[in-house]
């Protein structure tokens, strides 16, 4: 996917662009490409982008450290205002105060989107926190000998101290 000129939404068809995705994202290890379509329409003062598909993720669930498959589907939008002082943002102190209104993305009306990258991050959030296998998931149980109490080695000087003492 190339970087679109934003300036070049203004002279499209309804000032609408439709991508249909059915590529691998370089930076998202998923087993099968990501197919859906994605629309950016410009909306003079915003970019208005949208996304449906989905894709298939191997993830290790945080309890069994098993590996299993999940289906990552996206159906969202997004506004990207568009702000002719967004390109100065590297150009910003370390500390400085904001406004409520700056606390959005915004892209230069001149720049360019990467539909990539925004694609990206959607995916990424859509990746769930908690990963879990199944309901009934159990963690792994140790196997231990019943007949001798595992006693931890790092309780061994406590274990020497109650022996003299008990003497």
């Amino acid at each position: 996917m190339q970087a679109i000129y934003i300036p070049h939404l203004l002279q499209t068809l309804n000032r609408t662009q439709t991508l249909v995705l059915d590529d691998f994202i370089p930076e998202l290890d998923t087993l099968t490409p990501f197919r859906g379509k994605m629309m950016i329409r410009h909306g003079g003062t915003f970019l208005e982008v949208s996304v449906t598909g989905e894709t298939i993720i191997t993830l290790t669930c945080d309890r069994c450290l098993q590996q299993y498959n999940r289906r990552l589907s996206l159906d969202t939008s997004e506004i990207i205002w568009l702000n002719k002082d967004a390109e100065l943002a590297e150009n910003y102190p370390q500390e400085r105060e904001v406004a409520w209104e700056d606390l959005s993305e915004s892209l230069s009306p001149h720049g360019h989107f990467d539909p990539q990258s925004w694609l990206y991050e959607q995916l990424s959030l859509a990746i769930p926190l908690r990963q879990l296998c199944g309901k009934d998931c159990q963690p792994p149980t140790p196997k231990t000998d019943d007949d001798k109490p595992t006693i931890d080695s790092r309780w061994s000087g406590l274990e020497a101290l109650k022996r003299q003492l008990s003497q």
